[in-house]
């Protein structure tokens, strides 16, 4: 890679544009004091991303802005633009330069400075930030120390600084301050990463006892929750049981019911053909005593009528009870268990539930309820496809046997009311019949006593049935409503009745203990206070993720901290080693050129280890190693931190000066001009620029310092700015500043065979 141009606009006394190529080793660039030549050093200072204006001669951007003169008005910015080759490729970004090409022979990199201050950075016009910039000259090795810009006045620097900075400078020169930068860019990760764990730590800390509260919640409404799976079972133990219960006894008071009415029809048969068989044989003599009986007869005619009445008005009672009942009736869906699936279920547990209740044994029956509870959900499971619909009132059984009922009923107050014409008729008849067989009427009137009778017992077992029908009513209305008050406690699901054989007596008994089961289980739910139970089910569920979120975050963070710390340690071990054989090669260079300025005596660099704090002693303490390796141990309880630093030993020939404050001006210079070839020729960067250093030299040491120059252009672009006839020789192309008449500089450039005539 060769540095190729550079190009000035508006720079400090360059007020018209310039430009300078660079296409030989060693360029001399030679003017009179004040003409501007210095400048041309300090723009490839400025347009590399220099940050001190100290080192720019200047306090501020507006300085370096060109001021104008008679004849040139004030530029408004000013800008430099410095052109190296790439056709080899080799610049590369190593930590920024996102979205930028560097695909191109040519790579331009230029800098504006505005009156404001404000600064602007390009890399082949796309603007860019000046941390892109730096990254991409260290890929080159062109540190931000400068080291290959040395300056008048500044060859002494390298002498002149601390052991620490001489080290930093050292550094940058053997292209080892990526490593430095990879070491903070991994401290800075570290630290933020040390801070981000506390945060996450803090996190932690604060949603801790909210997330205990929660736990203890959840277990409220896991212990709800199995206390309702419980109540489920109950529940459907109960239902199905009453359910039977109420089936049963239905079906019987239906059965008995027929068989009354059907006893009542026939007696009233027998009783209409006796009353018939009496009035064809009824005997005059006797009719004023049969008028009586007919009486008495159409007494109960009517008697009758009123019963069935009053049946009527307790048969409409019922159905009006039916009706709100089912204007009451839950939206419920149901499944029904086909006899198919229950039968076998049936038969199986009839048994062992008798077997139980005999032995009084609560767990095996608990048992039982638990497998049927088990077989229910399978069957219901298996049983899904036959759903039923919400019952509706037209399609309910007793709804239509009571209508029936009660259009019978209707049905025989109508014939009564015919009967009752007719014996109203018939006495109207035996009052004009007054001769009838006196022994057939005693027989008709005896049969007609016991039909009589038996129609009463009829009637009052129908009385009776009422009422057992009126407590069934109360009892299945109950039902309803525990259903209901069950689907809001387990929730609205099917639930099955299994048809089971039971004693009615027993299932009352075993039905209120259940009953009390399911009441103790309720007054528990409603103390266990479990609130909304999958709103706190969802809270804890976040809580919980989020909890495991930062136990991660404090995994991964921990791993980041080891992992960082050990990039750390590698780096220091890498840049420790490289910097280690960086000065051997140094100080093997350093001898041949100070010999060559000395002619003779030794020179070279070594390591020191330098104390940063020491609670015995606040003096920094120094330990030479000229191997490079550390020596000494921390003393235990001193708080110690070792700064690494770099010393320079020199002796000259014939003399026992070894302290570089004895030197001579011209000693030091030559001494700092043999360590910078040296450092140079180490590690060489691309382009060297060099500031009127020969100032110093005398004919012979200059005619030493063109050799060196001839010899270090091997590795490097050299830029010399210089007074001196000697250097001048050495070079190819000859650039003069001058001040021109306008009062801005100008370029004058001069070809080998002019600048060898006038280099003489």
């Amino acid at each position: 890679m060769t540095l190729k141009s550079i190009e000035l606009f508006g720079f400090k006394s360059f007020g018209k544009k310039s430009s300078l190529s660079f296409s030989t080793p060693i360029t001399c660039v030679v003017g009179p004091n004040g003409s501007g030549k210095s400048n041309i050093v300090e723009s490839m200072r400025f347009v590399l991303g220099e940050q001190s204006m100290k080192s720019l001669r200047g306090k501020g951007g507006i300085d370096l802005i060109f001021k104008g003169s008679k004849s040139l008005s004030t530029s408004n910015r000013a800008g430099v633009n410095i052109t190296f080759d790439n056709s080899k490729k080799i610049f590369s970004f190593t930590n920024s330069g996102v979205g930028i090409s560097l695909d191109y022979d040519e790579i331009t990199i230029g800098r504006e400075v505005f009156a404001d201050g404000a600064n602007r950075y390009s890399i082949n016009g796309t603007e860019v930030r000046l941390k892109d910039i730096v990254d991409l000259l260290a890929s080159v090795n062109i540190g931000s120390s400068g080291h290959h810009i040395i300056s008048q006045g500044e060859a002494d620097r390298v002498l002149n600084a601390t052991n620490k900075d001489r080290r930093s400078m050292i550094e940058d020169a053997l292209g080892l301050k990526i490593y430095q930068y990879r070491i903070k860019e991994s401290e800075r990760k570290l630290d933020k990463t040390i801070f981000n764990m506390k945060e996450v730590e803090t996190l932690r800390r604060e949603i801790a006892p909210h997330l205990s509260f929660l736990k203890k919640q959840v277990e409220k409404v896991e212990k709800a929750h199995a206390m309702r799976e419980e109540l489920r079972g109950f529940y459907k133990t109960y239902f199905s049981t009453e359910a039977t219960y109420i089936n049963n006894e239905g079906e019987r008071i239906s059965n008995y019911r027929q068989e009354l009415d059907k006893k009542a029809l026939f007696l009233d048969e027998k009783i209409a053909s006796l009353e018939k068989l009496k009035n064809t044989q009824f005997v005059e003599s006797e009719n004023v005593k049969i008028i009586k009986e007919k009486e008495l007869n159409l007494y109960e005619v009517r008697s009758r009528k009123d019963d069935f009445a009053r049946s009527l008005g307790r048969i409409e009672g019922i159905l009006e009870g039916i009706e709100r009942q089912f204007s009451k009736i839950p939206d419920i869906k149901e499944r029904i268990i086909k006899e198919s699936d229950w039968k076998t279920l049936v038969e199986d547990l009839e048994i062992k539930i008798d077997e139980a209740i005999k032995e009084e044994d609560i767990s095996s029956i608990i048992n039982i309820l638990k497998s049927i509870k088990i077989k229910l959900a399978e069957f219901t499971h298996s049983a899904s496809a036959d759903k039923v619909e919400v019952p509706i009132l037209a399609d309910n059984i007793e709804y239509k046997e009571m209508q029936k009922e009660k259009e019978g009923i209707l049905s025989k107050i109508a014939d009564i009311k015919e009967e009752e014409l007719k014996i109203i008729n018939i006495i109207n008849e035996l009052k004009d019949k007054e001769k009838e067989s006196q022994s057939v009427l005693r027989d008709n009137e005896r049969i007609l006593y016991d039909f009589l009778r038996d129609k009463n017992e009829v009637v009052s077992s129908l009385h009776s049935l009422s009422f057992q029908e009126e407590r069934l009513s109360q009892i299945k209305t109950a039902f309803e409503m525990e259903l209901s008050e069950g689907a809001v406690l387990i929730g609205r699901e099917v639930i099955a009745y299994a048809q089971i054989k039971i004693d009615g007596e027993i299932i009352r008994s075993t039905q209120e203990e259940l009953r009390r089961k399911i009441e103790r289980i309720k007054i528990k739910l409603e103390d266990s206070g479990s609130g909304n139970a999958s709103e706190i089910m969802k809270e804890y569920e976040d809580t919980m993720e989020r909890d495991v979120f930062l136990t991660r975050e404090l995994e991964d963070l921990n791993k980041s901290i080891e992992s960082l710390r050990l990039l750390i340690q590698e780096l220091k071990e890498t840049l420790d080693k490289e910097f280690k054989s960086g000065v051997e090669k140094i100080n093997k260079q350093f001898q041949e050129f100070f010999a060559l300025m000395f002619g003779g005596g030794s020179a070279f660099l070594s390591i020191t280890m330098e104390h940063k704090k020491s609670k015995k002693n606040d003096e920094s303490v120094s330990i030479e190693d000229e191997g490079g390796e550390e020596s000494g141990e921390e003393e235990e309880g001193n708080d110690l931190g070792f700064e690494r630093g770099i010393e320079i030993n020199v002796t000259l020939p014939q003399k026992k000066v070894k302290d570089l404050h004895m030197l001579s001006g011209g000693e030091r210079s030559l001494t700092s001009i043999a360590l910078l070839f040296a450092v140079s020729q180490v590690n060489p960067p691309p382009f060297l620029v060099l500031d009127e250093t020969d100032a110093a030299l005398d004919e012979a040491n200059s005619r030493k310092y063109g050799n060196m120059l001839e010899n270090l252009s091997k590795y490097s672009q050299l830029i010399v700015v210089t007074h001196n006839r000697e250097t001048m020789s050495r070079a190819q192309v000859l650039y003069g500043v001058t001040m021109s008449s306008e009062g801005a500089s100008k370029l004058l450039s001069i070809r080998l065979e002019d600048a060898s005539i006038y280099a003489k």
